[in-house]
């Protein structure tokens, strides 16, 4: 097995000053924007918090990638509908195709 295709981890801090370790699921561009989905590599996936995080990627003055979250809750809703075609539309047509 490639690590090429091993799973990429990023750990963000938020407003708080906790530190959490994400998975990246994917990326997207849409609407000019920068979008990338994760899911929390340090929670139990029973948890009820456990789900897909996107977060918009952006970059500051001295060119480091930040996050940021989506207060808009229909932008959110937007992004998190295309991600799901993204990333379930493969699976389906994987399994179609054996």
């Amino acid at each position: 097995m490639s690590d090429q295709f091993g799973s990429d981890f990023i750990t963000i801090v938020d407003d708080d000053g906790q530190e959490f370790e994400l998975e990246v699921l994917d990326t997207m561009d849409y609407n000019g924007e920068t979008y990338v989905a994760f899911l929390p590599a340090d929670m139990d996936e029973n948890d009820p918090d456990y789900g897909i995080i996107i977060l918009r990627s952006v970059f500051d003055d001295k060119g480091d990638e930040l996050f940021e979250s989506i207060d808009d809750e229909d932008q959110l809703q937007d992004v998190y509908e295309h991600f799901m075609v993204l990333l379930f539309d493969d699976e389906d047509e994987d399994e179609d195709g054996d």
